[in-house]
């Protein structure tokens, strides 16, 4: 696979080229194009006839990063992201899709260079702006317990989470990540939020939003917020894996709509 250089970084890229629109997917936190693929996030698996560029963020999957907490902010994602789409796709305009983290980045990105998106496809949206600082302060908590405990320590009380109805049927995943990495990730997750929401009002992008109930860390009434602040945005929730299974054929008309 190609790497592609950016500040402090190596990001491991792949382009799959069938002609047609450009389209990027993103991942979320700790996750890659592998592991999304595992837990039934890998939307791109649908498409045909698109130029589809997927990449594992800094730190991330295949992709090399520094133990430093500020390389991890959305903003920072954000100008990777604008960086790649100036390489490989120079001048046009680029669908995007993302969950969680890589929403956030799609979103730190359109609020930068809104003329650069055909349009959005957003997944499970992560806690933002008033419910942020409680899910901060656990992703600190998290780095602490693998520096002091261990990554297996911090396995042990994720996996115990409950999960998703809609995820029921898919294999249980760990982190992504080399565990030096993960605590740096966590604190710039930490230090990371949603662009401040009159910003948000301003990206008129045709936009997506994908979310599922019963997800602390990725609240419906995140995913209701942004569809409220968007000017042209729509929301579907999944409540089942029925539900899950046709995102990937909405990214497909989604595309073919804005594209």
């Amino acid at each position: 696979m190609p790497t592609f250089s950016v500040p402090g970084a190596e990001l491991d890229v792949e382009l799959s080229d069938e002609g047609g629109h450009p389209v990027v997917q993103l991942h979320g936190l700790t996750s890659s194009r592998h592991r999304d693929r595992l837990m039934d996030l890998d939307l791109g698996r649908g498409l045909s006839g698109t130029r589809l560029l997927r990449y594992d963020a800094r730190g991330h999957g295949r992709s090399t990063g520094r133990a430093a907490p500020e390389d991890y902010r959305w903003q920072v994602l954000a100008d990777d992201l604008l960086r790649l789409l100036d390489h490989w796709f120079p001048g046009e305009q680029v669908h995007g899709v993302g969950p969680s983290m890589g929403a956030g980045t799609l979103l730190h990105a359109a609020v930068r260079d809104p003329g650069r998106f055909s349009g959005l496809t957003l997944l499970v949206p992560a806690t933002a702006w008033g419910t942020r600082a409680a899910k901060a302060e656990s992703y600190r908590h998290n780095a602490l317990i693998i520096e002091e405990r261990g990554l297996g320590a911090f396995l042990g009380a994720d996996l115990a989470l409950p999960r998703p109805p809609a995820t029921a049927g898919t294999p249980e995943t760990v982190p992504d990540v080399v565990e030096n990495l993960l605590p740096s990730l966590f604190r710039g997750a930490a230090l990371s939020d949603l662009p401040d929401p009159d910003e948000v009002a301003k990206i008129d992008v045709p936009t997506t939003i994908l979310a599922w109930i019963d997800d602390p860390g990725h609240p419906v009434s995140t995913a209701e917020a942004l569809r409220d602040l968007l000017p042209d945005a729509m929301l579907e929730v999944a409540r089942t894996p029925a539900d899950l299974a046709r995102w990937p054929g909405i990214l497909c008309e989604d595309v073919a709509r804005h594209g």
